[in-house]
Formats: C-alpha cells, structure tokens, sequence
C-alpha cells in the first residue's frame, strides 16, 4: 500500500495560510512541538531539515548544502562554506500537528548559538553519522540537552553508505553517552545496497520511492521468513525494556502473558510516557541525503516529544497572562532588530505593550511566522507557539516578557506560596516594585552562560570615518552573538574582539564586510591567557587626594589567596571582623565590585585572574570620599598586590580527535609531540583508520588543520574544542609573554 505524505487537510491549510493569512488556522500546545535539531558537524542537520520542510509543503524543491541553496543555512557565509553558522527557525504542519524546529551549527565555535536555542524547545533530535557514531560535539550537545532536561529521539543518518554501522551507533549511545536507547527500526539492505526500513513495532518493510524524490513509501508486511523471526525477536526484546520502565505496560504484559499479544498502540504510549520522562532514547534511521526516512522521524516527533503544555511548570504562576522567552536576537536591513520569542503563557498580539523582566516596556509593532530569513505576518501567537517580533529594541536574550509589573509582581508572589506556603510573603501592592523585579528576574529569566574566548585581536576600521559605524556593527553582532566579545583598551587605544575560534573571528570579520559594508582590519590573533596567582599576599594601598575642593581619602588593606569558588570575601579574624561587620553594605558592594573588576587584567599578558580570592582586612574611609574614588582605590590596592606577589600563565588546552588511515598515525603523533601534545589514547576506527585523542596547548595549533592535511596527504579529518586551561612551564612561558608584548 502506497501512503502519499500530504493529506488533504494540510493541502487546505497551506492555501488558506498563503492567501488568507488572517484567517490562518491557530494552533494550541496541544498541537505544538517545538524541537531543535543537535550534531557533529557534517552529520547531516541541515539536509534532514531541508526534507522536513520539501516533505511538508514549505518548500516546493529540494535544498542542498553543497549546492548552497538551502532554506536555514542563509547566511552568505553559510552558503561559501557549506556550514551552519547561526541557528535558525523554521514552522511547518505535519499530520494535523504544528512543528517549530531549530537548526542549530555544529562546530564548537558557535557552541553559543546551540545553548541560545535549548531555552526555547521542549525536546530535540540527535544526528549521528551512521559511519561516525557519536563524535566530539555530538556529546557536547548531549550533556547540554542533560542541562535542560531536554527528551530527545536519535536519528542515525548516512545508513545508506557501505561503511555505516547502526550496531555501533546503537553501542557508543550506551557507552559514551550512558544513554538508554530504543531502537525503533533497524536497517534492511537490498542485495543491490538499497536502503530500506524494517519497523520494529508494526514489523514491517519500508521502502522509498526515488522517482518522486521520496515523496511516498511502500509498508509491506512480512510473510513467514527469518527476517520475520528476527523481527519478532527485536519486537519481543523492546517490549521487554520498555516493560521493565513502564508500570502500565508491565501490567498489560502480565496479565496477558505473552508479548505476541501487545499492540502496536500499546507499545507507542509506553514509549512516549518512557521518553518523555527521559528514561529512554528512541533510536530511528534513515538517509536524509537518499530522501530514507525522514517522514517516519517527523511521525516520531509527533508521537514521542512532549507537547508545551507538559513542560514549563514553572511558569504556571502566571496563569492566563503574557509570559514569553526571548532566546534570540538577529538584524535584518529591512525590519531592523528581529527578536525569536518562545511564548509559553497568554497570548501575544500586534501592537501589544509588552515589559520585558528587567523592567522596560516596548511595543510589538509586527509578529512574524518563522521560516529562516523569510517572514509570514500574522496577528497573534498562542502560548506554546515561537514567532519573530519587531519593534523591540532593548530587549536582550534571557529577558522574560510580560504585560506590566503587576502580572510579573503577582507571578512571583504566586510562585513564592508555591515554593513555600509558610514563608513570610513581602508586599507587592507597592507602585515601587524595583526590589521585586530583581528578584523576579532571578526567579523568571535566564542568562545563558558564555563561554570563555580563546582567542583575541585586534580591530581597525578602513578609516576614522568608518569608526563610529564599526562600533554599532559590533554591538549588533555582540546582540545577535554573546559569545563575540567586543572591549576597549585603554593601555593600547584599540578595539578589542575575544572570541571562540579562528572560524568565529573569520566570519565576524566576513559578515561586517558583506552585512555592513565596513573593510575592517584584524590584528594578529592572539591566545586569551589566563593568570593566577603564584602563593597568597597581602598590601596596604593608602590614598589621598583633592578633587573639585573636596579632600578624598581611602586607606584599605587586601589579601589574594587562592580560592575557586569565591571572588570576594572578609577576614574573618577577630582583630578585624568587628570594624568590617560595622560598615555600611553599600561600602562593601562598592569595595567589592572595585576589587573584582581589578581581577579582569592580570600584570603579565592582561590576562583575565582566575582561582583567586580577594579578601578585604581593613578599610577606612574619609568622611566626604565618593564611592568612584573607593572603587578606584580598591582597583589600586589589587592591581599592586598582584603585581607585587606575581602571577603565573593558565594557556586554553584544546581536545583534539584526529581520524587518519593506519599508515599515516605514526607520522601525525610525531607532529603532535613537537607540539607539547599528550596522547591520551589511540583506537581503531573501521578496518583501516585509527582514532587519536589528543589534548594540546592552543598555543601550538595555529594551522595545524593545514599541517595536518600535508602529514596525512588530505586523508586525514579533525575535530577541536576547548577543554580547560593548564599551567605553563616557565620557558614557554617567557616565550608567551614575549609573543603578547609582540616582541615575536
């Protein structure tokens, strides 16, 4: 029997949304998924997207990387390099649901923009390369997906090539990832080495047919046949995994003693309960390339990810009104600053006044549907829905929207009695409400953590004329990018970028000259040092001065130690904590934030100081003194203690995966050892590769992709990422300093 993937229903839907928008269909959270799609580079997100989006009606041909026409990779820097650089969001129906993906990069340098877009989604899928398994950034993702709480399906693409292995993805989800998978399909070659799908719970053959681009596919059940007794056997061993999750699946098998006697509806209930409950990992297969498989994993979506309404609990204090999550920020030259917002309760209207959670209230003038760089107006959203608005132009990633001060005051007070219904409840009846919002913020927003740059440089504008509009251009791509780290530098007068990789420096540089018109000057790319300090000290810093006629004096007395949890603290000693218990709290935040602020430039390469504790002895303070002028005394007393005790370089350490063919590893690790490179282990990958796990100072890697294709004669790949930072020797220390200074 042949099943054609657009139903009549959705061939109305598609009309109406085109000619009618106003009139388009709403959905409720009950029809929503929202998804993000996760991966190692080059595992084939961008591609299994693209047929989601042909499959659904979005688009009416087949987009390809290579070919550099596809719908989320948009970027023109996206499209020369054949990678996903911004994540995007795209809106499709499938089967009566309404489904909000997000593609996401997968190279480490824009790791940011994956952590950006978990906030947003209830669920994902996992691509594995099925002649890979699980690489490097495949368990990055991963353990990001853990930090969210995030169910998530596995799709294992690329089955159709001759060195796939579904066994062994299957066995690195086990052991590398400590997941617990299900596998749903299991592959079926032809003796001609096409792909086809034997489905593990219904125990059927799916078959694609190639003349209509995949368009439809063929079920057909199993006759008597040792494919069938296989099939049975892998259907008997899911029933069995799933009943020792499942309590209502257990007592279906019970007390109906045989598994031959579960049905197929059965197995998929428990199955949604178990992978919603991120007990189990569903496992499916196909080829996106080969157009195999990708209308069972939309089915999938549908039938095993949890809709809106079953996530976010937190969020039901806010009852009927307005809540949404803004995780994303773009620009466009037409629209202006475009902010992704995921809403979560209430309803969002054109032209409504919205406050976002750090107090500031904005109108949104137009909502758009998203698909990538291509808009669809609308009217509304509802809640669980992600949509584009105009309008906002303070708002930044993290910040929680809401109607007014009172819904987001009356939210805390209600989650607050959630929490704990015999705590004192403070007064939210007040106009003030400062205090509130804080707190509010703390309780409702998010603030993604941003990774430590690894690289720096310098940046020139083509001309003095140009200054002013480089400036706005960075702090556009800083709103779009909080992992681009954009500084002045007052000891230089330069401009300073810190960022995640020589790629992600290429393509700022590359994005201001084709977005923004502006031929900007990069410096030389410099490793983002660390420092720390060398043993525990402790100084006197005692400052006077007359300012405008006003007699400004500080004495203040500070230690360093070495501490990894906490910046700031007192001493505890008896001869001081009675003066320092006495002073003012706004004293001590002013000494605190002078004192810490001091930490951001060490006294060897400016280097940031880390696993270091600045403890405040004794302070006096002149009656009249302005807090700038403690601030700035407190920055003084650091930068000389450390100056005085001396600190040591901490250099970014790199994980590195190398595959090469056997004949060529002994030639790579020889390149590596001259590199200060430690190998951490070596193991075989297939017939004839090997895998090198490697970790290496940033320091030594400058081009070594390059050198790496010349050792292995172009046969050998590698994948990189940050993995810490470690002590340096003093000899390369002293030559690091020197290549700061620039005197190498």
């Amino acid at each position: 029997m042949q099943y054609s993937l657009l139903s009549v229903a959705f061939r109305q839907y598609r009309l109406l949304a085109r000619h009618h928008a106003k009139f388009a269909k709403r959905f409720y959270s009950s029809d929503i998924r929202n998804i993000g799609i996760l991966a190692h580079i080059d595992a084939g997100k961008t591609t299994t997207t693209e047929r989601m989006l042909f499959y659904a009606g979005k688009t009416r041909s087949l987009g390809e990387v290579h070919r550099g026409n596809t719908v989320t990779d948009y970027l023109t820097q996206e499209r020369e390099r054949g990678i996903t650089i911004c994540s995007s969001a795209v809106t499709f129906g499938w089967n009566g649901k309404r489904i909000n993906l997000l593609d996401t990069p997968g190279h480490i340098d824009f790791t940011m923009e994956v952590e950006q877009s978990l906030y947003a989604v209830d669920g994902v899928i996992i691509v594995l390369d099925g002649t890979a398994g699980v690489e490097a950034q495949t368990v990055t993702v991963w353990t990001q997906a853990d930090k969210h709480n995030l169910p998530r399906l596995v799709f294992v693409n690329k089955m159709d090539r001759p060195d796939a292995n579904f066994d062994k993805c299957v066995d690195d989800l086990k052991a590398k990832l400590d997941a617990k998978p299900i596998c749903m399909q299991i592959p079926a070659k032809n003796i001609d080495g096409q792909l086809g799908i034997y489905d593990v719970i219904t125990m059927e053959l799916l078959t694609w047919q190639q003349k209509d681009l995949g368009r439809t596919y063929n079920k057909v059940k199993l006759e008597a046949s040792d494919e069938l007794r296989q099939l049975q056997d892998k259907r008997n061993e899911l029933i069995d995994e799933l009943s020792g999750i499942d309590d209502e699946l257990a007592e279906v098998v019970i007390s109906t003693e045989r598994f031959d006697n579960i049905s197929s509806e059965l197995i998929v209930q428990a199955l949604r309960r178990a992978t919603c409950s991120q007990k189990v990992v569903p496992v499916l297969l196909g080829s996106a390339y080969k157009n195999i498989g990708i209308q069972c994993l939309m089915d999938a979506v549908n039938a095993y990810l949890p809709t809106p309404a079953e996530r976010n609990q937190i969020y039901n204090c806010f009852g009927n009104d307005l809540a949404g999550k803004v995780f994303k920020i773009v620009h466009d030259k037409q629209r202006g600053p475009l902010t992704l917002v995921r809403l979560i309760r209430g309803e969002l209207k054109r032209g409504m006044r919205v406050l976002c959670s750090r107090g500031q209230a904005e109108v949104i003038t137009k909502i758009y549907e998203p698909l990538a760089d291509e808009y669809r107006e609308v009217n509304s959203i509802q809640a669980g829905d992600v949509a584009i608005c105009s309008g906002l132009k303070s708002t930044v990633t993290g910040d929680l929207l809401t109607t007014s001060h009172t819904s987001l005051k009356n939210a805390q007070k209600r989650f607050l009695q959630s929490q704990d219904s015999t705590a004192p409840q403070k007064d939210v009846d007040n106009d003030d409400g400062a205090d509130e919002l804080d707190v509010s913020h703390g309780l409702f927003s998010f603030e993604p953590k941003i990774p430590d740059a690894v690289y720096f440089c310098s940046i020139e504008p083509p001309s003095i004329s140009s200054q002013t509009a480089m400036e706005q251009a960075l702090k556009q791509l800083q709103r779009e990018d909080p992992s681009l780290r954009v500084s002045y530098d007052s000891v230089t007068g330069q401009t300073v970028l810190g960022g995640m990789g020589e790629l992600h420096m290429d393509i700022v540089k590359s994005r201001l000259l084709t977005e923004y018109k502006i031929d900007v000057d990069l410096g030389p790319l410099q490793i983002a040092y660390k420092e720390t300090i060398e043993a525990p000290a402790i100084t006197t810093l005692s400052v006077e001065k007359e300012i405008a006629g006003s007699k400004q004096n500080v004495n203040i007395t500070l230690e360093v130690v070495n501490n990894q949890t906490e910046l700031f603290s007192l001493d505890k000693s008896p001869e001081n904590l009675p003066n320092l218990n006495a002073l003012r709290p706004r004293l001590l935040q002013v000494v605190r934030k002078g004192a810490t602020a001091a930490l951001e430039r060490g006294p060897r390469v400016g280097g940031q100081v880390v696993d270091t504790q600045i403890r405040l002895h004794n302070i006096t303070v002149g009656r009249g003194t302005a807090d700038s002028f403690v601030m700035a005394a407190a920055a003084q007393c650091v930068q000389k203690v450390l100056t005085t005790s001396g600190t040591r370089l901490l250099e970014p350490i790199m994980s590195i995966q190398i595959v090469a063919p056997n004949e060529r590893i002994s030639g790579i690790i020889a390149d590596l050892s001259r590199r200060r490179a430690i190998i951490k282990d070596v193991a075989p990958k297939g017939d004839r590769n090997k895998l090198i796990f490697v970790n290496a100072p940033l320091a030594e890697l400058s081009g070594y992709s390059s050198a790496l294709r010349t050792i292995s004669s172009g046969t050998a790949s590698m994948t990189m990422q940050p993995c810490g930072f470690s002590e340096i020797n003093p000899l390369d220390e002293a030559i690091a300093v020197r290549r700061a200074q620039g005197l190498e």
